[in-house]
C-alpha cells in the first residue's frame, strides 16, 4: 500500500434516516485526506428518507456516492460496496453509529504498521433513545452477563495495545485479503463478520482490536428489535460454524443449555409431572443471578429504576438467542433442509432489520 492509500468506506444501511445523516457527519470530520476518501452508501431499497439524506451530501461532497441493493441485507450490500470500491482499503461502517474524527487515519496506520489482515476499535453501546427500556437495552447489551466475554464489546481503554482477536466490529482490510479468500458470504443476513473472520484467520490472517478506538454505538430502542436481533444470532451462529467446521467459541452455547434445560424437563413433564421443577429450579436459580447482576449495574449506575428493566432485558437476551440457537441446529445440522429456502423464510420475518 502507499504511504496514503485511498480508503473506500462501505455502509450497509435500509431505513436509517434517523442515524444516517449524524454517521455521514461524522465522516466529514474526519481527518483523513478527503481526495483519498471515497464513500459508498449502499442502501437496501429504504421507504424512509435514508437515499433523500445521502443524496443531499453527494450534491456538497461528490466523493459521497449512494448505491443501491435490491437485496436489501448487509452481506450482498458488502459484496456490491466492494466491487464498486477503487480503494486499497476497504472500511465497513455501521449506520448505527459516530466515530471519533481520527477514526479512518488511526485504522490505516495501525493495518500498516501491525501487517494486520484487519483492525477495528471498541463499542462504547449507547442508549437508542431517552428511556428506561433503552438505556436498559444498552446496558445489558456491554455487559458480560448480556454478551458474553466479546472483547470489542466490553474492552476498557486502559489498554494502550493492539490485542490479538477472532473478530472486531465493522472491520478495516486490505483491498487483496477479499482477492485471497473471498467475499461476504451472502447466505448469512447475521454473523456475517463472524464467518469472514474466521476464515481470515484459517488463511493464515490476523485481527486486531484497538482498545483505545471508541466508536459510538446506539443500541435498539425496544424490546421487539432487541429478541428479534438476538434471536438471527443464535439462529445463524451454528450456520456459521458449519460453514467454518468449528464452533467459535464456548460462550454461543450458553443461552442454548439455558433454553434446553427450561423446554426438555417441561416437554418431559408430560409424562411425568415432578420434572417440571428441573425447569422452575433453572428458571428460578436464573433469575436470581440475573437479579443480583441487573442490581450490581443500577447501582453503580445510581438508578434503581433500571433494575427491573434491566432484569427484563438479560432474560430476552438469552432466551432469545438460545431459542434461535436450538431453531438453528436442528434446521441447519438435523433437518439439512435447503438453506436458500431457510434464509427466505428468516428474511420475510425480519424485513427492515440492517443486520
Amino acid at each position: 500500500m502507499a504511504p496514503i492509500p485511498l480508503v473506500s468506506i462501505v455502509i450497509p444501511c435500509r431505513n436509517e434516516a434517523t442515524y444516517i445523516g449524524s454517521l455521514l457527519e461524522s465522516v466529514v470530520r474526519q481527518t483523513y485526506p478527503h481526495d483519498a476518501l471515497e464513500v459508498l452508501v449502499v442502501d437496501g431499497d429504504s421507504d424512509d428518507r435514508t437515499p433523500e439524506v445521502v443524496k443531499g451530501y453527494h450534491r456538497r461532497y461528490p466523493w459521497i456516492r449512494l448505491l443501491h441493493n435490491p437485496e436489501r441485507y448487509v452481506p450482498h450490500a458488502m459484496n456490491r460496496g466492494i466491487r464498486a470500491a477503487k480503494g486499497a482499503v476497504i472500511i465497513r461502517m455501521d449506520a448505527h453509529a459516530d466515530y471519533p474524527s481520527d477514526y479512518v487515519e488511526i485504522l490505516v496506520r495501525c493495518l500498516q504498521e501491525l501487517g494486520a489482515d484487519n483492525v477495528g476499535g471498541v463499542l462504547q453501546t449507547l442508549p437508542g433513545a431517552d428511556t428506561l427500556w433503552a438505556h436498559a437495552i444498552a446496558l445489558a447489551t456491554s455487559h458480560p452477563f448480556g454478551v458474553g466475554n466479546a472483547h470489542f464489546r466490553i474492552a476498557s481503554g486502559d489498554y494502550k495495545k493492539p490485542l490479538l482477536v477472532d473478530t472486531v466490529p465493522f472491520g478495516c482490510y486490505p483491498r487483496s485479503v477479499f482477492d485471497r479468500i473471498g467475499w461476504y458470504d451472502e447466505d448469512l443476513i447475521r454473523n456475517q463478520d463472524d464467518e469472514l473472520n474466521a476464515r481470515l484467520i484459517r488463511s493464515g490472517g490476523k485481527i486486531f482490536l484497538l482498545p483505545w478506538l471508541r466508536i459510538r454505538y446506539y443500541a435498539r430502542k425496544n424490546l421487539v428489535d432487541v429478541a428479534r436481533m438476538f434471536y438471527q444470532y443464535g439462529y445463524f451462529k451454528p450456520l456459521v460454524s458449519l460453514k467454518v467446521g468449528r464452533p467459535a467459541t464456548w460462550r454461543q452455547f450458553v443461552p442454548a443449555f439455558f433454553v434446553l434445560g427450561l423446554l426438555f424437563p417441561l416437554m418431559a413433564a408430560l409424562a411425568y409431572w415432578p420434572l417440571m421443577r428441573i425447569s422452575v429450579a433453572i428458571l428460578a436459580l436464573h433469575s436470581l443471578v440475573n437479579a443480583g447482576v441487573s442490581g450490581h449495574i443500577a447501582w453503580q449506575k445510581g438508578r434503581w429504576k433500571l433494575w427491573p428493566y434491566l432484569w427484563v432485558v438479560f432474560l430476552i437476551i438469552h432466551t432469545a438467542y438460545g431459542w434461535g440457537y436450538l431453531r438453528g441446529m436442528i434446521d441447519f445440522y438435523l433437518l439439512k433442509k435447503h438453506r436458500h429456502q431457510l434464509l427466505e423464510a428468516e428474511i420475510t420475518r425480519s424485513s427492515g432489520d440492517d443486520g
